[in-house]
């Protein structure tokens, strides 16, 4: 049976033929039970596949300290501190979505989830507001780029920052180490540059969580899976029906939340020279630049 999943009914088949012996699978069940046997799943705990070297391990270390530093400095200050990220594309349609619901008869979606069959596609971009407890969700149609990052903080920006925080012109970014807001990515630092320094006047500081460790941003479990429970188990018909369970989305600890439908199309592939990343106004941290700048107006 090495080679073989083992449920009570196989299980059952094996004791009668090596001891004559009928044991029900219930009763297998229970036998099970009793010596310590429970029915499991996988849990995804290993983050790493390789050893860290020393050097990498004190890197990660002083990089959680410096944003903890950061956060505390710009918390003192009543700055303005937001954690981004963006959540996994959802296809729009009758699909399947994991979670349990109250209901008197079950609901029934499509069989499988053929992308030809949705009606559109919706990326949620948030920005979670730390001192505010406040998020905001941009849900963009088309591709998560370095420009609809930056387009969703500047709509944070406009629709609340700017009223919540109308004299400081100081903004923490924490973000992971890649994807649309990564710590390589140009136009991500290009865009920042011209669509929120320059435009608000704005002296921007990014900080960026090592690789793997993604899980540490405060919109991870500040934000994100808290929408991902108020909308578990219903599918996501239309575009109205992801808005309405996001900005639903609320909690006893003062989480509230705002979400738009961002129909502008974005696109990929867009290049930024070198000469256009040596116009920019940016500061690099002397210990570890790779994962910390201050980006400032012109």
């Amino acid at each position: 049976m090495k080679w073989t999943k083992k449920s009570s009914r196989k299980i059952s088949n094996e004791l009668v033929k090596l001891y004559d012996t009928r044991v029900c699978a219930n009763t297998v069940c229970s036998l099970l039970k009793k010596s310590g046997y429970s029915l499991q799943i996988n849990h995804k705990k290993i983050e790493i596949n390789r050893i860290l070297t020393k050097e990498e391990r004190y890197l990660r270390n002083q990089q959680f300290l410096k944003i903890e530093k950061l956060r505390k400095h710009f918390s003192k200050n009543k700055f303005i501190i937001i954690s981004v990220d963006a959540k996994k594309k959802e296809y729009i349609g009758n699909f399947i979505n994991k979670g349990v619901v109250w209901r008197n008869l079950e609901k029934e979606v499509y069989a499988y989830d053929y992308p030809s069959w949705a009606s559109g596609t919706g990326t949620p971009f948030g920005v979670y507001d730390i001192l505010h407890k406040y998020g905001f969700v941009n849900v963009g149609i088309s591709y998560n780029t370095g420009e609809f990052a930056v387009q969703s903080i500047k709509k944070y920006y406009e629709t609340f920052g700017y009223k919540s925080y109308q004299n400081n012109k100081k903004m923490l970014i924490l973000a992971d180490g890649g994807g649309s807001n990564g710590c390589r990515l140009k136009l991500w630092k290009y865009d920042l540059q011209h669509k929120i320094c320059n435009e608000f006047g704005m002296e921007v500081t990014v900080a960026h969580y090592p690789t793997g460790t993604s899980k540490y941003n405060p919109i991870e479990h500040n934000l994100f899976c808290q929408i991902s429970d108020n909308w578990a188990g219903i599918p996501l018909i239309d575009y109205q029906t992801m808005l309405k369970y996001i900005s639903t989305t609320k909690t006893e600890t003062g989480l509230y939340v705002n979400a738009i439908l961002d129909k502008n199309i974005y696109e990929r592939g867009i290049r930024i020279t070198k000469k256009q990343m040596n116009e920019l106004n940016i500061e690099f941290d002397t210990k570890i630049p790779k994962w910390n700048y201050t980006i400032l107006p012109n």
